[in-house]
């Protein structure tokens, strides 16, 4: 399993790093939200940002981007696609989308960290399309269904147009993820590299 910060707080450089991607999820909302076939949930490039947090930064890292993120859209930040942040977008028909981020890129991160210092284009994939759209959509799905009064079946149905547009993002981020482990050698799985550091200390 990853490692938690060690004991007396969190390595500059794991903050910066956390930041960094908190901020790119935002970043990736400025272009806005599509709403198709009447869906109350948007479309938007925010799980794009989830999918690369999770497979560049690991599984807990990532997860803290996440929730630095939701945190500063239930204080009110307009960090989300759309402009929108507040409580109300908490309890609204895509709270569970947003929600299921965290666990979306924990799971990223964690299938990521599984293949080793470099894991491969499929592993990372894999990660993307587990993490980044099925946690997401187990989370996401059941509660707009609790929100909009729709049946489990028809919210499902609905959410199926999101489908090839996260399959997409799923690729790219895969591509951008293993592209970036070849520039920067440095830019592994969050866990290797507290291994590797162990393994310099020892």
């Amino acid at each position: 399993m990853p490692k938690a910060p060690r004991e007396g707080g969190f390595p500059t450089g794991d903050l910066a790093r956390v930041s960094v991607f908190a901020a790119l999820i935002a970043v990736l909302g400025l272009p806005g939200a599509l709403n198709v076939f009447g869906n109350a949930v948007p479309i938007t490039l925010q799980t794009f940002g989830i999918m690369l947090a999770g497979a560049i930064l690991g599984t807990w890292r990532a997860a803290l981007a996440v929730t630095v993120l939701l945190v500063l859209v239930a204080a009110g930040l307009p960090l989300l696609a759309g402009g929108r942040g507040g409580l109300g977008v908490f309890a609204g028909p895509s709270a569970g989308f947003l929600l299921g981020w965290l666990p979306g890129a924990a799971v990223t991160g964690w299938i990521v960290e599984r293949g080793g210092h470099s894991p491969g284009l499929a592993r990372l994939l894999t990660a993307c399309l587990a993490g980044g759209v099925g946690m997401i959509y187990l989370v996401g799905v059941p509660v707009q269904a609790a929100v909009t009064g729709l049946s489990p079946g028809q919210a499902a149905l609905l959410s199926a147009a999101f489908l090839p547009g996260d399959v997409v993002k799923a690729v790219l981020a895969s591509i951008v993820v293993r592209g970036t482990q070849r520039a920067y050698p440095d830019a592994v799985p969050a866990v290797h590299r507290d291994r590797l550091s162990a393994a310099r200390e020892g």
